[in-house]
């Protein structure tokens, strides 16, 4: 048995417990603030193997490197660039101070940038990133992998990829998540789950920003749909600061009161994170001696995910639209925009295919004239963000389904796998490495089946190949193949017996393209809605169809009402109920300029806003009101939208860099005034802390909302800080740490500011930073950037 097989068994037979926090531990062994932490394990490495040799003695099965930050875009902070080296010296610390007794795992963290589509930074360095730190780890003795503390699902995938092209070592993945249960970028447990154990994770889970009592209703969420172990590494509740030290209040004991909960929700792998201590983890130990969370209850999983949506596929679920506007064919507006490389329409077709109902969006890129696999991908790009729903990648070219693939931050459908051997050779591989789920094509070597009968054949030899590349029937969508009845008077039949055997015999999804069916005819509309409702009398799971059809919604409306999926008729009878309401004759008139421009900002268009403002100019239409009257307002209710986890990071952010070059745009038109600035702001992440994501945002936010912003940058020490306000005389002076072991210098900076008679307010923000630590500070407290801005408005309106 080797170490990945005798993890995985001892995953299922009983509760796994790993270790706790490093740095405070570390910290308490005399690692100084501000230190680069690798480095000074490396120095000091008899205190290192004192930590991890606590916690196996506390009871830890496995102990997690002291790598978190050890990844080049970190190291740099530090001016280290060694990355492999260090890695390796840390692992073989690791192994050293606890021999072969129990498992050492390569600790991999985020990179504190934001990868593409949602950032700045490619995903092929990323990946690259990942690697050269996965391989440091590898060299050192790992016996597997733990990817940990991820809010982007996309950095988790890299992160994820770079180790499986590098070995098959076990590898567990966890994310953070909010009180509100979803990540900084909007992903909620079960789209992190389907996503990542899709990709191949071996465990999933969740570790860091809450207690104990916050996780268990996140491990309740996903055991269901989970055909691997679980994780759940905790903090001990929350820091404040006492003595002018930051603690964590949560003890051993009831930490430990949590554990079983925590295994009865689900949780095969438990252990603590910031706060926890090995008396924190032998507590642990005692309580799940005799329990166990249960072995993962699917051995696979029929569903599909975005970066901040999911779809859960079963037997019982109504009829599910796939949205067909996205694609050229027969479109020549939208033939035209995309050789222009413009993506105005893409998004108007997303946008509204989501508000007519469809669940998933199919997104195809085949033209005249373009490079396909490049333009498919920058849909997929563009969709990542702009979209909450999964996507179908409809192409016939391996390489873009490839592509797009490797990038998606989410579990795709691929449109189509086909009989064809080649189609096979090149696309199983593919399906299966990146654990995507794909529609199967009854068609082979240019054969097209005409009977039901000939479609079963080939479909069960399809199957059969698929099974054989390591898929399984849960990852199948048949299409029931439709041909137009004008030709060949069977077809509807045709379709609908394999349709029905799919469902009864194969057990698997099925699927049609809708419009097929009434090619050539007249009242195509009528001929449609009554197929699809036949369709779905048979056992239909998807149509793809246009759903801003009406006559195609209400009939799949009414057939999921008929047959039982739609639960006290809601779903009929609201629609029903909406149809009646009489309609403002606004809806139906083009948008003024601007209104344009506050759509603009409300979806984060950074492509047209400059030319949407020149627009609403020519009308004369002032640079004052628009910015006053219009893109604040606008830009205020982006962050209403994001207060009500209605928007999420990527939504905020490119409504704040819309604003931005709004705002820019317009800045030579604005009339000088004399009267005082709305307030001068000083931003710093504090020395020690190489993370600045958030004070970013905050940054751009009040530069939104007309304050003049002064951002120092990170790791900036309290008499940089004091110095810059002295000098600069802010309004608020706003400081920004993400780690325990950091935010204490904030307390630092604000008595250096008192003590040279600086009055200003203290806004405090950070992962780690709470309200009741700022009052402790006598500062105040945001919690983000949209608080931020609010908070610091009343703040200069009472000065």
């Amino acid at each position: 048995m080797n170490r990945n097989q005798e993890i995985l068994k001892l995953a299922k037979d009983k509760t796994l417990v790993l270790d706790g926090a490093t740095g405070t531990q570390l910290q308490k062994g005399g690692m100084p603030p501000g230190a680069c932490p690798e480095t000074w394990c490396i120095k000091n490495p008899e205190i290192l193997k004192a930590v991890h040799k606590h916690y196996q003695d506390s009871g830890a099965n496995i102990v997690y490197t002291a790598t978190l930050g050890t990844n080049r875009y970190k190291l740099s902070e530090y001016g280290e660039t060694d990355v492999r080296g260090i890695n390796q010296r840390l692992a073989e610390i690791a192994r050293q101070a606890v021999g072969k007794e129990i498992f050492v795992a390569g600790n991999i963290g985020p990179t504190g940038r934001f990868v593409e589509p949602f950032g700045d930074l490619p995903f092929a360095e990323a990946v690259s990133c990942f690697k050269d730190q996965a391989q440091g780890l590898l060299e050192g003795g790992v016996d597997l992998f733990v990817i940990e503390t991820m809010i982007d699902i996309q950095e988790a995938r890299a992160a994820l990829l770079a180790v499986k092209e590098l070995c098959d070592k076990f590898t567990v993945v966890t994310m953070t998540y909010d009180k509100s249960g979803v990540t900084l970028n909007g992903t909620d447990p079960v789209a992190a789950l389907i996503t990542l154990q899709s990709l191949g994770a071996h465990a999933v889970g969740c570790n860091c920003s809450t207690g104990p009592a916050e996780m268990i209703p996140l491990i309740k969420k996903m055991k269901p749909h989970a055909y691997v172990p679980l994780a759940a590494k905790p903090n001990a509740g929350m820091p404040v600061l006492e003595n002018g030290k930051t603690v964590f209040r949560m003890g051993p004991e009831e930490f430990a009161s949590y554990t079983a909960e925590l295994v009865l929700a689900g949780a095969n792998l438990v252990g603590g994170c910031c706060g926890t201590t090995p008396e924190h983890i032998k507590r642990i130990k005692q309580v799940v001696e005799n329990s166990h969370g249960g072995a993962p209850v699917k051995q696979s999983l029929s569903a599909l995910s975005s970066s901040r949506g999911s779809l859960l596929i079963t037997a019982d679920d109504p009829l599910y639209i796939i949205g067909e506007r996205i694609n050229p064919t027969g479109k020549r507006k939208l033939q035209q925009e995309l050789s222009e490389g413009s993506f105005k329409l893409v998004k108007k077709m997303a946008r509204e295919q989501a508000q007519n109902g469809a669940r998933l969006l199919d997104v195809n890129a085949g033209m005249p004239g373009v490079d396909e696999k490049s333009l498919l991908l920058e849909l997929v790009k563009l969709l990542s963000v702009q979209t909450d729903l999964p996507l179908v990648i409809d192409s016939s070219s391996a390489g873009a389904i490839e592509s797009c693939l490797r990038l998606y931050p989410g579990r795709a459908l691929i449109n189509s796998l086909s009989g064809e051997k080649k189609k096979l050779a090149e696309l199983l591989p593919l399906i299966r490495y990146y654990g995507a789920m794909t529609i199967v094509l009854p068609v082979a070597d240019n054969t097209i089946p005409h009977t039901a009968g000939e479609r079963i054949r080939l479909i069960k030899r399809i199957v059969d190949k698929a099974i054989d590349a390591g898929l399984t029937k849960q990852d199948l969508v048949i299409d029931g193949l439709v041909m137009a009845i004008s030709s060949q008077a069977r077809a509807a039949e045709e379709t609908l017996k394999t349709i029905h055997w799919c469902k009864t015999s194969l057990g698997c999804s099925t699927v049609i393209g809708l419009s097929n069916i009434s090619f050539g005819m007249p009242g195509r509309a009528l001929i449609n809605s009554t197929f699809l409702a036949q369709a779905a009398g048979f056992g239909l799971t998807f149509a793809i169809a246009n759903p801003a059809e009406i006559s195609i919604m209400q009939s799949k409306l009414a057939a999921d009402l008929l047959q039982g999926k739609d639960k006290d008729a809601a779903r009929f009878i609201n629609h029903f109920a909406e149809s009646q309401e009489t309609k403002p004759v606004a809806e139906t008139r083009p948008l003024t300029p601007e209104q344009a421009v506050t759509q603009a900002l409300l979806l984060g268009n950074r492509e047209e806003i400059t030319e949407l403002l020149d627009r609403a100019l020519e009308q004369s239409i002032s640079a004052e009101e628009l910015i006053h009257t219009h893109m604040i307002p606008a830009i205020t209710q982006v962050g209403d939208l994001f207060e009500a986890k209605k928007y999420f990071l990527p939504q905020l952010i490119a409504s704040a860099e819309t604003m931005k070059l709004g705002f820019a745009h317009l800045q030579p038109l604005l009339k000088k005034k004399s009267d005082k600035q709305k307030g001068k702001i000083l931003l710093a992440t504090v020395e020690g802390d190489i993370h600045d994501i958030g004070k970013n945002i905050v940054a751009l936010m009040l530069s939104n909302h007309g304050f003049k912003v002064i951002d120092l940058g990170k790791d900036v020490n309290a008499k940089t800080i004091v110095e810059k306000a002295q000098k600069e005389k802010p309004d608020i002076i706003g400081l920004s740490a993400l780690m325990t072991t950091t935010m204490v210098k904030m307390k630092a900076v604000i008595e250096s500011a008192r003590a040279k008679h600086i009055s200003c307010s203290f806004l405090l923000g950070g992962a780690v930073v709470t309200e009741e630590y700022a009052r402790s500070l006598n500062a105040h407290y945001a919690k983000d950037g949209v608080e931020a801005v609010k908070k610091v408005n009343e703040l200069t309106q009472a000065r």
